[in-house]
């Protein structure tokens, strides 16, 4: 079995600068950082190496690293998550992944403080998740495609969904469609957005740059860039907003300039949040299976912990929900 001192040897560095470079010091050039992971890959090296993993006694907790704690999607999640961990006798641990590579969240994951982890945090590097997964330490992601022995894959279609709700659109009349984003690193954003560009395409349409706009999957993201929508003069006939969150922000920011939803414009949101059938008008949204990726994901990091085996990979579908904020688009729009 590998030591430190053969990854050290082999990257030519120093012991104490391999020692660094495995714990994510910051001290350690990011160039210094990757030859060090290079031959640690190279010769199949982990972290305290595999006895060391095997002689960690159980802490009876499991860990949701999330990249934000709050907003009614994340708190769904929280609490599907707490139910599987519960009725199996562990306690949870949700934390926030804010602060990059020096996190607390990546700290955790490096230490192992927890028995296994469910990741929805793509600024958590998908090397951190490789080195710090092991047999005693399995890690369930949600938020990308990601091949490893101890990593487990719980994801939602994504671009099916996108490609859906544009096609909805499409289908009631609206030839224009805007579409407002989620953050540019996020997976599942990308996704929504491949399937939106799918639809338009099917279509013979072209995407207008001036009608996609970020909105940061926050609510005050969502009305900003609606604001910059309107005043650029020339409304689209219909908006998919990437989650009910900006879709909530932008019915507001509408509502404040005159413009009636869905006489004047079509919005469409994704994710089903509460909130959405409670807004006016009620939001037609996708439905995305945020408890059921919740307790799949749980479920399947205790049958790890138990030594089962696993699926590795697991696809969710999402639905269509009609509701009042689509019209019938105009001639011409």
């Amino acid at each position: 079995m590998a030591t430190i001192k053969d990854v050290a040897k082999l990257a030519g560095v120093a012991l104490s600068t391999a020692s660094y470079a495995l714990s994510g010091d910051s001290r350690v050039s990011s160039k210094t950082r990757s030859k060090v992971l290079d031959a640690a890959r190279q010769l199949n090296y982990r972290k305290n190496g595999f006895a060391m993993d095997l002689k960690r006694s159980r802490t009876k907790t499991i860990a949701l690293i999330l990249t934000d704690l709050s907003g009614p999607y994340y708190s769904e999640l929280i609490r599907s998550v707490q139910e599987v961990a519960l009725t199996n006798g562990y306690d949870l641990i949700a934390c926030s992944s804010m602060g990059g590579r020096d996190s607390t969240a990546v700290k955790f994951l490096r230490e192992k403080r927890a028995d296994g982890a469910i990741i929805l945090a793509p600024n958590i590097r998908d090397e951190v998740l490789v080195e710090t997964s092991g047999p005693q330490f399995p890690i369930v992601v949600m938020d990308r495609q990601l091949s490893s022995d101890y990593l487990l894959n719980v994801l939602v279609d994504g671009e099916q969904g996108g490609y859906t709700a544009t096609r909805y659109l499409l289908e009631n009349g609206h030839k224009h469609v805007a579409y407002i984003s989620g953050s540019s690193d996020s997976y599942d954003n990308h996704l929504r957005y491949k399937g939106y560009l799918r639809a338009l395409a099917e279509a013979g349409l072209e995407e207008q740059s001036k009608w996609r706009l970020s909105g940061n999957f926050v609510r005050e993201g969502g009305y900003n860039a609606t604001k910059m929508l309107i005043m650029q003069g020339s409304l689209p006939s219909a908006v998919f907003y990437g989650n009910d969150e900006m879709a909530i922000g932008g019915l507001k920011a509408f509502e404040e300039c005159g413009i009636s939803v869905p006489n004047d414009i079509s919005v469409i949101g994704y994710d089903d949040i509460q909130l959405a059938e409670y807004v006016n008008p009620p939001l037609t949204t996708i439905r995305q299976p945020k408890s059921e990726a919740g307790s799949l994901a749980a479920h399947l990091l205790f049958q790890a912990l138990a030594g089962e085996s696993v699926k590795q990979s697991y696809m969710l579908t999402t639905d269509m929900m009609e509701r009042a904020s689509v019209g019938k688009g105009k001639a011409g729009n």
